[in-house]
């Protein structure tokens, strides 16, 4: 069968990484029809006078399925990020973010295996804020909702489940934020009577964060609200290599939108030395959501042997390829193990 899958390019490196993935995903045989769409985020803005036009919307809304590069937003001014403009209008509740260890990388730590599962449409990025401007002080409400909480925790229990992983770390602040995190551990507690094959546990979230530069191994399946999800998915991909090299999915009842979560790097756009394995590991997730696992498993292998071997990476991890020649050389080893 042919996938239609709404192709966003984004911005600074986002059409060189997003070429560079395209080719590798093509190289498994799986048939795609890309509706591809160049302009989002400020180029959007100048041309249709929204950064995230309703076309857009409708699209991944008919495909069900996105794929999407990195887009710059603008700090403290301008239009609102377009990732969380995407996650909110499509209800993309589920930010799931594996943080797996590359052979051949050096980081601090070797096979790490995590998966954060963050609530993606509440909390502090609900967006709720009071200004204040003769006193100069600015509230900023975070919202959590019983239906929220429920639907992540659902999520984040039934994948550990079904991909046979053994514990769940439900995340929090319930010794200060006693409602907000009670509310959401006791969510967790009823969730886990209904999954006996998989151990639950909890952690404060700034315990967590040490917990986490110092025993990673300890931890497997990690969900928690959407400011601390941020925080920690980051921390963990700083484990494996940096935001370069990990995939990122929002996922919905409805439809889903794979990305590279780094951002666009525009001092080095349009130079060809990008690395694109962030989204290519995307594209792997991407294929797995589809029901193409031999594909996406060709993907995997093929990605950790390259860099196992260490012979064809991008600068940025020690080697001499450029964006495309990377992609071609791992095209390469897909097709041959497909």
């Amino acid at each position: 069968m042919t996938h239609n899958v709404t192709l966003l390019v984004g911005d600074g490196i986002g059409p060189e990484v997003v070429d560079a993935t395209t080719t590798v995903l093509e190289a498994t045989g799986v048939k795609f029809e890309w509706e591809r769409f160049e302009e989002i985020g400020e180029s959007a803005l100048d041309k249709y006078g929204d950064p995230l036009p309703k076309h857009i919307l409708d699209s991944i809304g008919s495909n069900g399925i996105a794929l999407k590069g990195p887009v710059t937003t603008p700090l403290g001014r301008g239009f609102k990020s377009v990732n969380v403009g995407l996650r909110q209008k499509l209800e993309l509740y589920a930010n799931v973010r594996p943080c797996k260890s590359l052979p051949g990388l050096k980081t601090p730590f070797e096979n790490v295996d995590l998966i954060i599962f963050r609530e993606n449409t509440e909390g502090l990025y609900s967006g709720i804020e009071n200004l204040d401007e003769r006193l100069e002080i600015v509230d900023s409400i975070a919202r959590i909702t019983r239906a929220g909480s429920e639907r992540i925790i659902r999520f984040s229990f039934d994948y550990a489940e079904t991909h046979g992983r053994r514990l769940v770390t439900i995340v929090h602040k319930a010794n200060i934020l006693k409602a907000a995190g009670r509310l959401f551990l006791d969510l967790a507690e009823e969730e886990s009577r209904r999954h006996a094959s998989v151990e639950m546990n909890d952690r404060i979230i700034d315990n967590m964060a040490m917990q986490l530069v110092m025993f990673p191994e300890r931890y497997d399946c990690i969900v928690t609200t959407n400011l601390f999800g941020d925080i920690l998915s980051d921390l963990c991909a700083g484990l494996v290599g940096g935001l370069g090299v990990v995939a990122g999915a929002n996922i919905g009842d409805d439809c889903a939108v794979f990305e590279a979560v780094h951002g666009s790097a525009p001092d080095i756009a349009g130079q060809n030395k990008a690395n694109p394995t962030a989204l290519i590991r995307s594209g792997e997730m991407m294929l797995r959501h589809l029901g193409e696992v031999k594909a996406a498993d060709a993907v995997h292998d093929a990605l950790h042997g390259t860099y196992a071997d260490g012979e064809h990476l991008t600068a940025d991890v020690g080697g001499k390829c450029s964006t495309i020649e990377f992609a071609e050389k791992l095209a390469d080893r897909v097709s041959g193990l497909v």
